[in-house]
Protein backbone atom coordinates (compact mmCIF):
# COMPACT_ATOMS: atom_id res chain seq x y z
CA UNK A 1 0.00 0.00 0.00
CA UNK A 2 1.01 3.66 -0.79
CA UNK A 3 -0.53 7.08 0.27
CA UNK A 4 0.30 10.23 -1.99
CA UNK A 5 -0.79 13.93 -1.70
CA UNK A 6 -2.75 14.20 -5.14
CA UNK A 7 -1.54 18.05 -6.27
CA UNK A 8 -2.89 17.85 -9.84
CA UNK A 9 -5.98 17.08 -11.19
CA UNK A 10 -6.49 14.15 -13.84
CA UNK A 11 -9.39 12.08 -15.51
CA UNK A 12 -8.05 9.26 -13.13
CA UNK A 13 -8.58 11.37 -10.09
CA UNK A 14 -11.72 12.21 -11.61
CA UNK A 15 -12.89 8.64 -11.79
CA UNK A 16 -11.73 8.09 -8.43
CA UNK A 17 -13.54 10.69 -7.23
CA UNK A 18 -16.76 9.45 -8.90
CA UNK A 19 -16.29 5.52 -7.54
CA UNK A 20 -15.40 6.55 -3.86
CA UNK A 21 -17.73 9.79 -3.09
CA UNK A 22 -21.30 7.79 -3.43
CA UNK A 23 -19.20 5.34 -0.29
CA UNK A 24 -18.95 8.43 1.26
CA UNK A 25 -22.42 9.60 1.38
CA UNK A 26 -25.29 9.02 -0.71
CA UNK A 27 -25.86 12.62 -1.38
CA UNK A 28 -22.63 13.86 -2.18
CA UNK A 29 -21.98 15.36 -5.48
CA UNK A 30 -19.54 15.51 -7.55
CA UNK A 31 -17.83 18.06 -7.73
CA UNK A 32 -16.75 20.28 -11.08
CA UNK A 33 -12.97 19.84 -12.17
CA UNK A 34 -12.85 23.61 -11.76
CA UNK A 35 -13.52 22.93 -8.08
CA UNK A 36 -11.39 20.15 -7.91
CA UNK A 37 -8.62 21.94 -9.36
CA UNK A 38 -9.21 25.02 -7.28
CA UNK A 39 -9.27 22.95 -4.41
CA UNK A 40 -6.17 21.37 -5.16
CA UNK A 41 -3.81 24.67 -5.66
CA UNK A 42 -4.84 25.53 -2.24
CA UNK A 43 -1.71 25.93 -0.18
CA UNK A 44 -3.99 24.41 2.98
CA UNK A 45 -5.64 21.93 1.43
CA UNK A 46 -4.14 18.19 1.13
CA UNK A 47 -5.90 15.25 -0.99
CA UNK A 48 -4.33 12.14 -0.02
CA UNK A 49 -5.22 8.74 -2.07
CA UNK A 50 -4.20 5.10 -0.97
CA UNK A 51 -2.92 3.21 -3.56
CA UNK A 52 -3.29 -1.05 -2.97
CA UNK A 53 -2.61 -3.07 -6.12
CA UNK A 54 -2.30 -0.48 -8.53
CA UNK A 55 -5.64 0.76 -7.76
CA UNK A 56 -6.80 3.92 -5.75
CA UNK A 57 -8.91 2.45 -3.61
CA UNK A 58 -9.12 5.45 -0.29
CA UNK A 59 -8.83 8.94 -0.09
CA UNK A 60 -8.69 11.78 3.07
CA UNK A 61 -8.59 16.05 2.78
CA UNK A 62 -6.74 17.62 5.25
CA UNK A 63 -7.87 20.86 5.61
CA UNK A 64 -5.50 23.49 7.79
CA UNK A 65 -6.56 26.51 9.24
CA UNK A 66 -5.44 29.72 10.91
CA UNK A 67 -7.21 31.35 13.25
CA UNK A 68 -6.78 33.34 16.48
CA UNK A 69 -6.35 30.44 19.19
CA UNK A 70 -3.94 28.87 16.55
CA UNK A 71 -3.32 26.49 13.51
CA UNK A 72 -5.65 23.86 13.05
CA UNK A 73 -6.08 21.04 10.89
CA UNK A 74 -9.69 19.13 10.18
CA UNK A 75 -9.88 15.61 8.69
CA UNK A 76 -12.68 15.49 6.06
CA UNK A 77 -13.99 12.89 3.51
CA UNK A 78 -12.41 9.93 4.88
CA UNK A 79 -13.47 7.19 2.17
CA UNK A 80 -12.17 3.34 1.19
CA UNK A 81 -13.38 1.53 -1.63
CA UNK A 82 -16.14 -1.15 0.12
CA UNK A 83 -13.53 -4.18 -1.82
CA UNK A 84 -10.45 -2.66 0.33
CA UNK A 85 -12.35 -2.57 3.90
CA UNK A 86 -10.26 -3.92 6.18
CA UNK A 87 -6.79 -3.55 5.17
CA UNK A 88 -5.59 -0.93 7.17
CA UNK A 89 -6.13 1.65 4.37
CA UNK A 90 -8.11 4.50 6.35
CA UNK A 91 -5.42 3.69 9.19
CA UNK A 92 -2.73 4.44 6.74
CA UNK A 93 -4.40 7.58 5.33
CA UNK A 94 -5.14 8.89 8.61
CA UNK A 95 -1.63 8.17 9.97
CA UNK A 96 -0.32 10.00 6.67
CA UNK A 97 -2.65 13.60 7.72
CA UNK A 98 -1.52 13.40 11.32
CA UNK A 99 2.18 13.26 10.29
CA UNK A 100 1.23 16.45 7.46
CA UNK A 101 -0.26 18.37 9.89
CA UNK A 102 2.42 18.38 12.49
CA UNK A 103 4.65 18.95 9.78
CA UNK A 104 2.61 22.12 8.79
CA UNK A 105 2.54 23.66 12.53
CA UNK A 106 -1.23 22.31 13.18
CA UNK A 107 -1.16 22.24 17.39
CA UNK A 108 -5.07 20.03 16.69
CA UNK A 109 -6.38 17.79 14.49
CA UNK A 110 -10.23 17.56 14.55
CA UNK A 111 -12.67 15.17 12.54
CA UNK A 112 -16.42 14.48 12.80
CA UNK A 113 -17.90 11.28 12.37
CA UNK A 114 -21.87 10.19 11.81
CA UNK A 115 -22.85 8.25 14.81
CA UNK A 116 -23.56 5.51 12.84
CA UNK A 117 -19.70 4.57 11.49
CA UNK A 118 -19.08 2.66 14.73
CA UNK A 119 -15.89 0.93 12.72
CA UNK A 120 -14.77 4.57 11.61
CA UNK A 121 -15.03 5.76 15.24
CA UNK A 122 -13.18 2.53 16.12
CA UNK A 123 -10.70 3.74 13.49
CA UNK A 124 -10.19 7.22 15.14
CA UNK A 125 -9.75 6.14 18.17
CA UNK A 126 -7.32 3.44 17.16
CA UNK A 127 -5.13 6.33 15.89
CA UNK A 128 -5.06 8.44 19.27
CA UNK A 129 -8.21 10.25 18.83
CA UNK A 130 -10.48 11.32 21.60
CA UNK A 131 -14.09 11.93 21.54
CA UNK A 132 -14.43 15.91 22.39
CA UNK A 133 -17.46 16.58 24.22
CA UNK A 134 -18.89 19.42 22.06
CA UNK A 135 -22.09 20.11 19.81
CA UNK A 136 -21.66 20.82 16.04
CA UNK A 137 -23.80 23.19 14.51
CA UNK A 138 -24.69 23.53 10.99
CA UNK A 139 -26.36 25.83 8.32
CA UNK A 140 -26.82 25.71 5.00
CA UNK A 141 -25.70 28.25 2.62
Amino acid sequence: MKINRVTECSASLIEVLEQLLPQLSSSATMPSEEYIESMLNNEKFYLFVAEHEGAIVGMLSLVVVDIPTGRKAWIEDVVVDSRARGLHIGQALVEEAKVCAKEVGAKKIYLTSNPSRKAAHALYKKCGFEEYDTTVFRIKC
